[in-house]
């Protein structure tokens, strides 16, 4: 359905009039009056309850100055402070809505001379503290209340980066390779703790069903008092689909005297075995290996069948499977040309 203009231009005059109607009311007029004699009451309610005590939560910035460049931080060092202070809830609105507080800073020169593992109180800087808040402000506790700084310098090695867990697969893939970016880390401690520490480990995650190419972010197990950089790693994990493959291999002779040859019947044995999808063309007979030892022949020469031993196998390939596990046999004596 279409409206005329003039038919729009009608409408917005008629609700013009009623809204003007309905301000010149009566009804208005109180119901505005209701409406002012509310926010009087809510008014002087907030400013009665924000003249009572409260507690809340405030933090400050923690920062270092005069840090050389070879000093690496290992332990972690929160960013704030967090304070629990008291004060009129007046007092604590101006905190709550954003009135910064200066950051503490440390010169680290001052820490230099009580060595690489210090524990500082952080109740020793109420007073710094203390000179940014509003005098009736009290401070009721600050969290941490001690600071563990422990660093090192310079003092630093490369280590392996290893995957805590096991990747499992979908059922009908199998892993067929993996990457670790980058697989080796710098780690900085003391010197005590940096000779026990051999590699860098991930933390434990949920690495189950894999299925194609999966991709995970994976941060480093933290070790107290050192620092690993970078602190995670990129893993890639290669899942391929599993098939199932059949190749015919021949039965060879191993270690026979020169004069003698090993004849099998049949002479070759079927081989099946599961492998990728990106491997089934690569992998031939010819990466196969079924063999009959001669020392097994004669510790049992009253036999005529010979048991069948797979001696080598392709990368890649599992559930191998051989179509008979012994075979009928002669030994027989070469032609000499």
């Amino acid at each position: 359905m279409k409206f005329s203009k003039e038919e729009i231009q009608t409408a917005c005059k008629h609700l013009v009039t009623r809204i003007r109607n309905f301000l010149q009311s009566p009804q208005c007029r109180e119901f505005l009056l209701f409406l002012f004699f509310v926010f009087i009451a809510s008014a002087f309610w907030i400013l009665h309850t924000l003249n009572e005590e409260y507690e809340t939560e405030v933090s400050i910035p923690l920062r270092f100055k005069n840090v050389p460049e070879n000093v690496v931080f290992t332990s972690d060092i929160p960013q704030n402070l967090n304070l629990k202070v008291s004060d009129k809830g007046t007092v604590l609105v101006k905190y709550m809505l954003g009135q910064g507080l200066m950051p503490i800073t440390l010169d680290f020169d001052e820490f230099r001379q009580k060595g690489t593992h210090i524990r500082q109180l952080t109740s020793e800087w109420e007073k710094k503290i203390q000179s940014q808040l509003v005098v009736s402000t009290r401070i009721k506790d600050i969290s941490p209340d001690t600071l563990e700084i422990i660093y090192t310098q310079g003092q630093g090695k490369r280590v392996p980066v290893r995957i805590q867990g096991t990747p499992t697969t979908k059922r009908q893939y199998y892993l067929a390779g993996q990457d670790i970016l980058p697989d080796s880390v710098m780690v900085y401690a003391p010197k005590s703790l940096l000779n026990t520490i051999n590699a860098a480990y991930t933390q434990e995650a949920d690495l189950t069903d894999i299925a194609d190419t999966t991709h995970f972010t994976l941060p480093l197990a933290p070790v107290k008092g050192a620092k690993f950089i970078p602190d995670n790693v990129n893993v890639r994990f290669y899942a391929d689909i599993l098939t199932e493959k059949t190749v015919s291999v021949p039965i060879i002779g191993l270690h026979f005297p020169a004069e003698k040859q090993l004849k099998t019947f049949p002479a070759k044995v079927n081989i099946t075995f599961q492998v990728g999808m990106q491997q089934f063309k690569e992998i031939t007979a010819d990466d196969f290996t079924v063999g009959v030892s001669y020392e097994s022949l004669q510790s049992n020469p009253s036999s005529d069948h010979c048991e069948l031993r797979l001696i080598d196998s392709p990368a890649g390939v599992s559930h191998i499977r051989l179509s008979s596990t012994s075979a009928e046999y002669l030994i027989e004596q070469k032609i000499q040309p």
